[in-house]
């Protein structure tokens, strides 16, 4: 039997593979092809599976839907095999992109007080800082609506608030513009503590489930695994705010 579902929440070839591996592993399927455009899922199958089932196979690997399709979006085989080679040259998951960025962020920092002839530990984070929220808002803002849809698989706040998932890009980017010119700097270092801290309790929650999902830090352009190290990050960034608020009472 093969029948054809519409799928709703994919945005890359992550959702695809996480998708596809997710209906696979349901007793009864034989084969299945999940495709962004159109985004659905053929799926063959050597027993009735329902609906339910399926849909509740993909809303565990990640913020997916799946629905009966319409008749006129139902797919050919050929489609369904070419989808499955596509999907066998997805992209590998790598931590290498992060840590180049953040490398390469830290070395502009090390040139620029280098030229300035300052080691001050508030400007060295002050300037780190600036540079890690301008560029990663930039990754973000490359596609909004994939980091939408694929933050709130695990950021707290927009999964109550749906809102926050599209805003949260903006306020990173307001607050690496804000250290970049030393804007109202305790305000925004306790706004960083704050909104740091609360995405790394999502993070800290989606590695304690052991859920397999994408992480959004770097938009959708780079296909990053949900690992302790975006923990670390978080909890970095936190801690240097706290730092910086530290210092600047204490001077």
């Amino acid at each position: 039997m093969r029948h054809t579902y519409a799928l709703t929440g994919m945005h890359c070839q992550s959702c695809v593979n996480k998708t596809s591996a997710a209906i696979r592993a349901i007793p009864g399927v034989t084969s299945v092809a999940v495709t962004l455009s159109p985004p659905q899922a053929v799926v063959e199958m050597s027993q009735h599976v329902p609906t339910e089932t399926l849909n509740q196979a993909v809303r565990q690997a990640g913020d997916y839907r799946l629905s009966e399709a319409p008749a006129e979006l139902a797919t050919a085989s050929t489609a369904s095999t070419a989808s499955t080679a596509n999907a066998g040259n997805a992209p590998k998951e790598s931590l290498y992109p992060l840590f180049l960025i953040v490398g390469y962020i830290a070395g502009t920092v090390a040139l620029i007080a280098y030229a300035a002839g300052t080691r001050s530990p508030e400007a060295l984070m002050q300037w780190f800082m600036a540079g890690f929220f301008l560029v990663f808002s930039f990754f973000k803002l490359l596609d909004l609506r994939g980091f939408a849809d694929a933050s709130r698989s695990y950021d707290l706040v927009a999964r109550v608030w749906a809102a926050w998932a599209w805003i949260y890009p903006f306020v990173q980017l307001a607050l690496g513009i804000a250290y970049l010119v030393g804007f109202a700097p305790v305000t925004t270092n306790i706004v960083t503590l704050v909104v740091m801290l609360v995405s790394a309790v999502g993070v800290l929650k989606a590695l304690l489930d052991r859920r397999a999902i994408r992480c959004a830090c770097l938009g959708t352009a780079l296909n990053l695994p949900m690992t302790k190290v975006t923990l670390v990050e978080d909890l970095g960034m936190a801690a240097m705010a706290a730092g910086m608020l530290a210092l600047h009472y204490t001077a």
